[in-house]
């Protein structure tokens, strides 16, 4: 399917959902939501058809032709059953005022009184609309050509007709009964005419199959088949005219039209197509032109599609009906004769009417039920699932139509790979939305099974932008929905297209901040799921940091869902220390640093809840400690061998003030309750636990090996490595227990340390170890 035609598919969606109050808009029949989605399709059609190098398969074509017909069904039936019917006259009041009222007055009276029967009518001439184009025969050069060359020879030279060769050329001459024919060639060509005519007559294009029996020299075919026009006089007819319709009433009063015995034609059609020994293109051909019954089995011989049976039970249906109702009327005085109008029957009450019609209502639907099973010769069969939805769409059944495909879809019944797949859902995702917006209710379990099938295909053909209008239209489920297509982006998505996701979620009328919560929540859950859990020996943070996996990145940019507006900067506080609890714990530094860099500043402004509010102002101390013990790595390395004094005096001055400035952040953290869990043992306070055993031991020992190491340029700060032991021995702040874990570092590595630096202190001389504290 066309990329471009997703696109355009939600674009007359959108005018039409801002629309949605105007019935008379989204039913207009030319602008309305269902015309423009049949020029869509035909205009891709088109496309298709014209370009050399389409890659649209001819089974994706003939799909997109069912949907553009049956967009065109839509738009047929649908503004009669959501408007008003115009006021209308009973055909027995019409009767009764004036019994000459002609045929077809009287028609388009029984018609406007039956529901039903509109519908049926609309539909025949949607059925007309959407007929394959009629075929054109050889053009001929004169009547029976070749029979009447043979004719006229045997006349000239006395020798007799051929054998089985006609003697006359009158159109009866082959109904004789004396089993003679016409010559080969002007059998052929009067086979091909009849199956012509009959094709123009399935397209309901009879002006067309008259003017082509002129051209064919057969004018009395030509007024066989003008014979189904019905009788109109409107000089007689009591109709309503407009001033201006350009007919003066003299040539009003001489203008009577079509067929004032119609009747007579209608049983004499009858009869021909009845008639064995006529050919069957010419039986065909009259049981077209006057369906009914009796004739139905030989119609039924030139249905070829689907739509060819449709059509000839919804024609036999109309008729039979107007039939009946004419019959009822006792046919005025054209059917009847003068007769009728001194014998006219009695009105049936209401009560007898609407039993008749309720009556006829249901043969009617009867009878177009059988059509869900009929066999067809060529084109998609009866089951297919265009086929299955234009019925229903005439028996105004589309809540069942709806429920039964989203069954086959819950049920795996339709191919998500068959190129049918992408057109057929989003047809139905669309009539789902068309048929809430002009206010048929609709099943809201299935419409929500069919919109996620839609969005299944619209996330495979990667058009993410579309996601959030279709979601939208899922209701209470529109935020997960939206959420769930948000969180399968993963990386691939960069933050500009993330904050532009949930620009469009807000312009469809989605919860923003529920969108985005909902998808961070989502995005840290699935990280979870691939990540190891956060249990075992304690990482080394002294060893080369690991490249960042693709979970650990997800991880990371879950943030950035919850920090695009403020009113989401609670949730993002919350999801900010569990996931920095993750990275520490799992010894990621490096990764829960990026994090705190990417989290806005007014995070740190948030006070409630303070247990919350506190751990995150402890991270932000954590890595200024840790981006200042860097600092004083970076500085110590440039100390050189050659260095003039001034030079070396600046350096010694930055190196000391870096040194302080790390000594006093990290002497403060030590005796502050920095990441000090509570008593209640839940998961947070034993990833709190972890954080601790593995950080403060670590700083410890970076704090008093910077000491250590300065001691050659700053000798007073062997005594404050030295007095650092207090603050860990001291029982205040038991900062000996978080050296205690097994596989963390170990009190005795530091306990060699200040071992080293006690040593230290008596190269000056003496025997005294406490000699340099004491100094």
């Amino acid at each position: 399917m066309s990329e471009s035609l997703y696109s355009s598919c939600a674009e007359v969606l959108s005018v039409c959902q801002a629309a949605r109050d105007d019935l008379a808009v989204l039913l207009d029949p030319n602008n309305g939501f269902a015309p423009r989605l049949r020029q869509l399709c035909r205009d891709q059609i088109t496309e298709a058809e014209n370009s050399a190098s389409s890659d649209v398969s001819q089974e994706e074509l003939d799909v997109l032709r069912m949907e553009a017909n049956t967009w065109g069904l839509l738009q047929a039936v649908m503004p009669a059953r959501k408007t008003e019917p115009e006021p209308h006259v009973h055909p027995r009041t019409l009767l009764a005022k004036n019994p000459y009222t002609p045929i077809s007055t009287l028609a388009q009276a029984i018609m406007r009184s039956s529901v039903l029967l509109t519908e049926l009518v609309v539909v025949r001439e949607w059925l007309h609309e959407t007929a394959p184009q009629p075929q054109h025969p050889e053009a001929t050069t004169g009547y029976w050509k070749f029979t009447k060359h043979n004719v006229m020879q045997a006349l000239r030279t006395g020798s007799g007709v051929r054998e089985g060769l006609v003697k006359e050329l009158d159109p009866d001459a082959m109904n004789r009964g004396d089993g003679r024919s016409l010559a080969a060639d002007d059998a052929g060509s009067e086979k091909s005419l009849a199956q012509a005519l009959y094709s123009f007559v399935r397209a309901g294009r009879l002006d067309e199959a008259v003017e082509l029996c002129r051209k064919a020299h057969q004018p009395w075919r030509a007024a066989s088949i003008r014979g189904s026009l019905l009788f109109q006089w409107r000089a007689i007819a009591n109709e309503q005219r407009d001033d201006d319709d350009g007919i003066d009433d003299a040539e009003d009063a001489e203008g009577w039209q079509g067929n004032p015995h119609r009747k007579l034609w209608k049983s004499t059609c009858a009869r021909a197509a009845l008639n064995p020994s006529l050919p069957d293109p010419e039986r065909i051909l009259y049981a077209a032109l006057a369906p009914c019954p009796q004739t139905f089995s030989v119609l039924k011989s030139a249905c070829r599609t689907w739509e060819d049976h449709l059509w000839a039970q919804i024609s036999i249906l109309c008729e039979e009906k107007q039939t009946a109702e004419m019959i009822k009327l006792g046919g005025g005085f054209w059917d009847g004769g003068l007769a009728v109008l001194e014998n006219m029957p009695s009105p049936p009450s209401q009560e007898e009417d609407a039993a008749e019609e309720e009556e006829w209502e249901r043969e009617a639907t009867s009878t177009l039920e059988t059509l869900g099973s009929v066999h067809v010769e060529d084109g998609p069969t009866a089951d297919h699932a265009f086929h299955v939805s234009q019925l229903a769409i005439i028996l105004d059944r589309t809540s069942s139509l709806l429920e039964t495909f989203a069954a086959g879809l819950r049920d795996g019944n339709f191919d998500p790979e068959s190129a049918e797949y992408p057109t057929m859902t989003r047809f139905f995702a669309h009539l789902c939305l068309y048929l809430r917006m002009i206010d048929i209710p609709v099943p809201p379990l299935a419409t929500q099974v069919i919109l996620e099938a839609y969005l299944q295909v619209l996330e495979a053909a990667g058009q993410r932008e579309l996601i959030a209008m279709y979601a939208g239209a899922l209701g209470d489920n529109a935020v997960e929905r939206y959420a769930m297509f948000l969180t399968s982006l993963e990386l691939t998505a960069d933050i500009n297209e993330r904050r532009l996701a949930l620009t469009r979620a807000r312009e469809h009328g989605l919860d923003v901040h529920r969108v985005a919560v909902v998808t961070a929540e989502r995005t840290i859950d699935r990280a979870f799921e691939l990540l190891p859990q956060m249990k075992g020996p304690l990482p080394s943070v002294i060893a080369l940091q690991a490249t960042p996996s693709d979970v650990e990145l997800l991880l990371l940019r879950s943030i950035e869902w919850t920090t695009f507006e403020d009113g989401t900067y609670d949730t993002a506080l919350e999801q900010a220390t569990v996931i920095l609890r993750y990275f520490l714990g799992a010894g990621r530094v490096s990764l829960a640093k990026n994090l705190v860099e990417m989290l806005p500043r007014e995070l740190a402004s948030i006070d409630q809840p303070e247990e919350r509010a506190t751990e995150y102002l402890h991270y932000r101390q954590f890595f200024t400690i840790w981006d200042g013990l860097d600092r004083v790595v970076e500085c110590q390395s440039l100390e050189v061998s050659i260095m003039n004094r001034d030079t070396r005096v600046a350096w010694l001055s930055d190196y000391k003030g870096l040194i302080d400035q790390a000594y006093d952040a990290v002497v403060k953290l030590l005796t502050s309750d920095w990441m000090m869990p509570d008593d209640s043992g839940d998961r947070r306070s034993r990833e709190l636990t972890r954080v601790r055993q593995i950080y403060v031991p670590e700083l410890i020992l970076r704090l008093h090996v910077m000491l250590y190491a300065s001691r050659e340029h700053i000798p007073e700060n062997l005594k404050r490595a030295l007095e650092l032991a207090n603050i860990v021995a001291d029982s205040r702040y038991k900062l000996y227990d978080d050296f205690l874990h097994l596989d963390g570092r170990r009190l005795g590595e530091y306990l060699d340390a200040v071992r080293r630096a006690t040593i230290a202190g008596l190269e000056g001389g003496g025997s005294d170890p406490f000699k340099i504290i004491q100094s």
